[in-house]
């Protein structure tokens, strides 16, 4: 469950175990952030939209900058797990690709947001912000290129640019679909996708083998 998902409008002074509460405040943060960017957001707003006072949150949070890099953290993990999950859900590589797909489109339909303060943050010129920005873009084409290298015999170098371009285009894409509200399905969107990829991608021989996958 994310941090929105568990977010409550509660009376001031409800007392929870210190974890929920951290939950609370970050799913308040998160409506905020996304609503109103980290420039415009004030530490007022987030209080009062969880419920809570100031000295309460700063209790949690010393600053509005370690709010939006707690919630960064938590989205950018996100990303990373569900590409991950995507690339080991098969050992079929275009039904891989077509699952990697999906989890960007998955990621950034997500209810609440998130992906704006990953994708779309109005803060990347914070070196804290741009470095974790910047990693999780690399941590994604790594898993992503472990499994093009490992099928295809290419180095490490060749694979990761492969996998840079496909990590690139899918959250392009997805962040287009959303933002246009297209009215190509969800499914119809990654499967066009898909074999845009798949076409470039299977012309790479499988690792031992003078065929394509």
């Amino acid at each position: 469950m994310t941090a929105i998902e568990q977010t409550e409008a509660r009376p001031r002074g409800t007392r929870l175990p210190r974890r929920a509460r951290r939950n609370q405040l970050l799913g308040a943060a998160q409506e905020v952030f996304v609503a109103q960017g980290y420039h415009a957001a004030a530490m007022d707003d987030i209080a009062e939209r969880a419920g809570v006072s100031k000295p309460v949150l700063y209790q949690h949070f010393p600053g509005k900058l370690d709010l939006y890099l707690a919630l960064l953290d938590q989205h950018c993990e996100a990303l990373l797990q569900a590409v991950r999950t995507a690339l080991a859900s098969t050992t079929e590589n275009k039904q891989r690709v077509a699952a990697t797909m999906d989890a960007y489109f998955a990621y950034v339909e997500n209810e609440g947001g998130a992906f704006r303060l990953v994708f779309e943050s109005d803060l990347t010129n914070e070196p804290a912000v741009r470095e974790r920005v910047d990693r999780v873009a690399l941590q994604c084409a790594e898993a992503i290129s472990e499994v093009i290298a490992e099928d295809t015999g290419l180095s490490q170098d060749e694979s990761m640019l492969l996998a840079v371009g496909l990590g690139g285009v899918s959250q392009v894409v997805a962040r287009y679909w959303l933002s246009s509200e297209s009215s190509v399905p969800r499914d119809t969107a990654v499967q066009l996708l898909t074999s845009l990829a798949w076409r470039g991608i299977a012309g790479f021989p499988l690792h031992g083998t003078e065929g394509g996958h």
